[in-house]
């Protein structure tokens, strides 16, 4: 057992209290009620990373939550990795299907329950924990700096601000990440892809006000009974979406490259069991695996309108809403789709209703190489602390500073997740390993050797 994992197994319950502690802190970025909380977190990261160890730590104030940023500098001749983060959480919604309070964080069957415990606090807490644990044993072979934001879960708007006006202080070498997750606790795998995102709102309007459904029923549009309407049309019978223009930038991967992503292991059975479905629904002509990965896609996330109190209220609604997702691939441009949307959606609406698209945010898909120094070294580390080789696999989630970081800093990043599809993230009842969370740990330092060998030491 080397030092690192000495260290680690004999710190394991303080670095389990510590992420506990910080999952108690309600950090829903999205809601204004939240705001106290949010950057009551944002010092509580900040006070971490003081007592690991780092330098010219500081909560950087933005136009919305702020940015905590901190760095270790060991020698500028040595590569530097920027770990990036994110310490806002998603809102808990529905409470009522919590088995325990979202920010009452329990450990049960070796799982860390909370809103945030694997999305992505207990993911990049792993990184300050495994910062301690090189200083506290033989120091950092890279130099180090960390930027741990408050906004991921809204867009990361202010991030792209705080990137372009920091730049000199960024520079790195690579950009580490923990927000994604791995196949299976004994199949390792490393993220290389991700989907871009446009999301939006729509409202649509019919009445001046509520109406009476008796008297008014039949002759007079039903905003709900349109928009369902609306966007029942966006899919055609193959489930392929029908805003014209969508695909125009949609590369189609060779079969060669499909049957490469076909060896990660997938058990149809055991998803559609895990999920409770008796069947699963996409795009005709790729596998579960392509459809939520390489093919654009559409949802609506939620829908609303009318009276839904408890009882009956005959009503006809003078309003009806709806959010909607679209997860893009590689050279389909956000801001292009969300056009393409709103002017698709306008188009379609009857004219007995008026439409409103409200674009909220987006970002872009990217892929990241597998044949990089940085890529390796993750691989390279990952084999030994799973005692397997890693399998490379595109995610069908999205992280719009992927691109941001390769757009302004000119960095590519390696997506080192550690969780599993299963921890219900963005769902009630999010969970992370225990297990997940102590290898992150142990694996993390391995990186900092394998590529600090890797680039021989200069920068």
């Amino acid at each position: 057992m080397s030092a690192i994992d000495t260290y680690v197994e004999s710190n394991k319950d303080r670095f389990l209290s510590e992420l506990l502690d910080l999952l108690r802190i309600p950090s829903v970025s999205a809601d204004p009620k939240y705001k106290a909380d949010v950057a009551r977190c944002a010092e509580a990261v900040k006070q971490r990373l003081v007592e690991a160890g780092a330098d010219k730590v500081e909560v950087c104030p933005t136009a919305g939550h702020p940015i905590v940023y901190g760095e270790k500098i060991v020698d500028p001749a040595k590569p530097t990795v920027l770990v990036y983060g994110h310490y806002d959480v998603q809102p808990p919604d529905p409470l009522d299907l919590w088995h325990s309070g979202p920010f009452d964080p329990v450990i049960k069957d070796g799982m860390i329950y909370a809103r945030g415990s694997a999305d992505d606090k207990g993911q990049f807490y792993m990184h300050v924990k495994a910062f301690e644990a090189m200083m506290k044993n033989g120091g950092l072979p890279c130099n180090v700096k960390f930027m741990i934001e408050g906004e991921e879960e809204v867009g990361s708007d202010n991030l792209g601000v705080f990137v372009k006006n920091n730049k000199a202080r960024l520079k790195a070498d690579v950009v580490l990440i923990s927000d994604t997750a791995m196949i299976a606790n004994d199949v390792p795998s490393i993220n290389t892809g991700l989907r871009g995102l446009s999301y939006l709102e729509v409202e649509v309007t019919g009445p001046n006000r509520d109406l009476h459904s008796g008297v008014y029923g039949g002759a007079v549009a039903n905003p709900i009974n349109v928009l369902c309407d609306m966007i029942s049309s966006l899919h055609d019978k193959d489930r392929r979406i029908t805003i014209p223009g969508f695909y125009d930038a949609v590369k189609e991967l060779s079969a060669a490259e499909r049957t490469a992503l076909a060896e990660a292991p997938f058990d149809l059975e055991a998803y559609k069991k895990d999920l409770g479905v008796n069947d699963v629904l996409g795009e005709k002509g790729y596998t579960s695996e392509e459809r939520s990965s390489i093919r654009p896609t559409l949802d609506v996330n939620g829908i609303w309108g009318g009276y839904i109190g408890e009882g009956a209220k005959t009503v006809l609604p003078s309003k009806a809403f709806a959010k909607i997702s679209m997860r893009l691939v590689p050279d389909q441009k956000s801001e292009a789709i969300t056009k393409l949307f709103k002017d698709h959606f306008e188009r379609i609406a009857p004219p007995s209703v008026k439409v409103e698209v409200r674009p909220h945010h987006g970002g872009e898909a990217a892929v990241t190489p597998i044949d990089s120094p940085a890529y390796l070294a993750a691989a390279k580390a990952m084999e030994e602390t799973f005692g397997r080789k890693p399998i490379p696999t595109r995610g069908g989630g999205s992280i719009p500073i992927v691109a941001l970081f390769e757009t302004e800093l000119g960095l590519k990043t390696v997506l080192f997740g550690f969780g599993l599809d299963s921890d219900n993230i963005h769902s009630p009842n999010e969970k992370y390993g225990v297990f997940n969370y102590l290898i992150g740990i142990r694996t993390i330092p391995r990186f900092f050797q394998h590529y600090a060998a890797m680039m021989g030491g200069k920068a």
